[in-house]
């Protein structure tokens, strides 16, 4: 597996325990229960796009920091 590949799963691992994180935080503030169907519905497409964006933004983003700004000298 590439780096690339790898980098972008783990930020969806992130991204989906996160949003687990606060649905267990909402659950405790709020006293209201939420299905574990709808949790792990929710939680796997907020990994699947937050891996998708990921690899989208990768190269984006570091494209943007390699080209030079107005200030530079080419």
């Amino acid at each position: 597996m590439d780096d690339r590949t790898r980098e972008s799963l783990l930020w969806g691992v992130v991204g989906t325990l996160s949003f687990l994180v606060l649905v267990q935080g909402y659950e405790l503030l709020a006293a209201a229960t939420v299905t574990v169907g709808v949790k792990a519905g929710v939680a796997l497409m907020v990994g699947v796009t937050t891996t998708a964006v990921t690899t989208v933004a990768r190269d984006r983003l570091l494209d943007a920091r390699r080209r030079p700004t107005e200030n530079e000298s080419p």
